[in-house]
C-alpha cells in the first residue's frame, strides 16, 4: 500500500510540481537546463494596466536554425513551469513533465527543433527557486511592497503577449508550432487565434476553445478555501501568516479534479492512512487517499503563492479565444493546421468541449486531427500519458 501511495504521489507531482543551455547554435541540449530570465522594462495588459520591470523565466532545448524557423513553444498547464524536459541537476534525473516526448529522437526532436518554453506572469509557482514571474508576491518598484492583490488582473492573451515580446528578442517571427496541455492548451488557441500568421501548427492537450459557465464554477470552488481563509486578509498577508491552509485545500481540489475515480478506486481502494486506526472508529483518523492528497498539496504549497493562485484562477476563467469576441469568431480566425489531443474521462475539460472546439475550428477552415489519450488518470492522462501520441505527434510535426 505504501509503495502504490508513492507511485501516486508521483504521478500527480508530474503535474502539479512541475516548473539549457542559453539559446545559441554552439551548444546543442545534453539534458541539462539552466534557467534563463526574460526583462520588460514596462508591459501594459489587455486591460490597459501598467506593469514595470516584468521578470519571467524561461528554458530551451536544442538549436535555433539560421532561418529562425524551427521553433515549438511549449506552453504550460495551471500548476506547471516551464521545466517541459531535461534536468537541473547534472547528476539528477530528467524532471520535466513531458520528458518523453522532447528530447533528441522524440516526436519533439531537439536535433531539429529549437523547443522553448517560458514561465506565466502570476505563476502559482512564486517560491520555487527555479521560476521567475512577476504577480503578487513581487515587488511593486513604485511603492517598495509586493502588489498584493493591487496588482492587475492578467489575462491568458497577456501570457501570450509576454511570451510573444520573448520570441521576439531571440529574432524569432513564426512558430513551427505551439503546444500546451490544459491552461497550456488555452494559451496555444489564442496563439493561433492572435496571431494566425505566425503559427504553422497547433497543438492543444486536454483544453478546449472556452471556459464554459461549467469550468467557470469549478475555478471558482478551487478559489474558495484561499478566500476563506483568515490568514488571507484579503491579500494582504506577506508582511503575515500565508493561507496555507486554505492554499492547501485549493491544492487539494486541482489535484483531485485533475485525475478520475478510477485512479483513486484502483490505487487504494477503502485502505486507511494508518493500519491501527479504524476511521470508521475514529473521528480523527484518515484514509489514505485522504492523507495522500494532503501530503500532495502540502509539497505543493511550500512552492505556491494564494494570490497567484487566485490570479490564475481569473485569467483561466476569463479566457476565450479571440480575447473577448465570440467564440465563433475566436476560432474561425486560426488557420494551423490542428492536433487536438484529449482524454474521453476527462473530468476539467469535458471531451464533449473538445468535440465543440474542433467542430467551430473545422467550420473556420482549419484541418483538425482528434486523437484520444488512454489511462486511468482522466485529465492528467494529457501529461502522464503523452507518449501515446509519439507517432502522431512525430507526423504532424513533419
Amino acid at each position: 500500500m505504501i509503495f502504490k501511495q508513492q507511485q501516486a504521489l508521483f504521478s500527480v507531482a508530474a503535474l502539479t510540481t512541475l516548473s539549457l543551455l542559453p539559446a545559441s547554435a554552439l551548444f546543442a541540449w545534453d539534458g541539462i537546463v539552466e534557467k534563463q530570465v526574460f526583462s520588460m522594462e514596462d508591459f501594459t495588459t489587455q486591460g490597459g494596466e501598467r506593469i514595470p520591470e516584468l521578470n519571467v523565466g524561461w528554458e530551451a532545448y536544442g538549436e535555433l536554425n539560421e532561418a529562425r524557423d524551427n521553433v515549438i513553444l511549449i506552453t504550460h498547464f495551471f500548476s506547471g513551469t516551464s521545466h517541459a524536459a531535461g534536468r537541473y541537476d547534472p547528476d539528477g534525473e530528467p524532471t520535466g513533465y513531458w520528458d518523453a516526448i522532447i528530447g533528441p529522437g522524440k516526436p519533439l526532436d531537439t536535433d531539429e527543433y529549437y523547443i522553448i518554453a517560458s514561465d506565466t506572469l502570476v505563476n502559482l509557482n512564486a517560491n520555487d527557486p527555479n521560476v521567475t514571474t512577476t504577480g503578487p508576491a513581487s515587488t511593486n518598484p513604485e511603492t517598495g511592497e509586493p502588489w498584493g492583490m493591487d496588482f492587475p488582473v492578467v489575462t491568458i492573451r497577456d501570457f501570450v503577449e509576454v511570451q510573444h515580446a520573448l520570441l521576439e528578442s531571440q529574432g524569432i517571427d513564426s512558430l513551427h508550432a505551439v503546444m500546451g496541455a490544459s491552461m497550456g492548451a488555452l494559451q496555444a488557441i489564442e496563439w493561433a487565434s492572435a496571431y494566425p500568421d505566425k503559427v504553422d501548427r497547433l497543438i492543444p492537450v486536454i483544453g478546449a476553445g472556452v471556459a464554459d459557465p461549467w469550468i467557470l464554477s469549478r475555478l471558482n470552488r478551487w478559489a474558495a478555501p484561499i478566500r476563506l481563509d483568515a490568514n488571507w486578509n484579503e491579500g494582504d498577508y506577506y508582511e503575515g501568516e500565508p493561507p496555507i491552509d486554505g492554499l492547501k485545500e485549493s491544492l487539494k481540489l486541482v489535484t483531485l479534479d485533475a485525475n478520475h475515480w478510477q485512479w483513486a478506486n484502483e490505487t487504494f481502494n477503502r485502505d486507511w492512512a494508518d493500519e491501527s486506526r479504524d476511521p470508521a472508529q475514529d473521528i480523527n483518523a484518515r484514509y489514505a487517499v485522504e492523507q495522500t492528497l494532503d501530503d500532495i498539496a502540502a509539497a505543493r504549497a511550500a512552492a505556491s503563492d494564494a494570490n497567484h493562485f487566485l490570479y490564475l484562477v481569473r485569467a483561466n476563467q476569463a479566457f476565450m479565444a479571440g480575447h473577448g469576441e465570440s467564440l465563433d469568431a475566436g476560432l474561425a480566425a486560426i488557420d494551423a493546421p490542428t492536433l487536438m489531443l484529449y482524454s474521453e474521462d476527462d473530468l476539467a475539460f469535458p471531451p464533449e468541449s473538445v468535440r465543440r472546439t474542433a467542430d467551430l475550428l473545422e467550420e473556420g477552415g482549419s484541418d483538425v486531427t482528434l486523437e484520444t489519450l488512454e489511462g486511468n488518470r482522466g485529465h492528467l492522462d494529457g501529461v502522464v500519458s503523452i507518449g501515446q501520441a509519439s507517432e502522431t505527434l512525430r507526423e504532424f510535426l513533419q
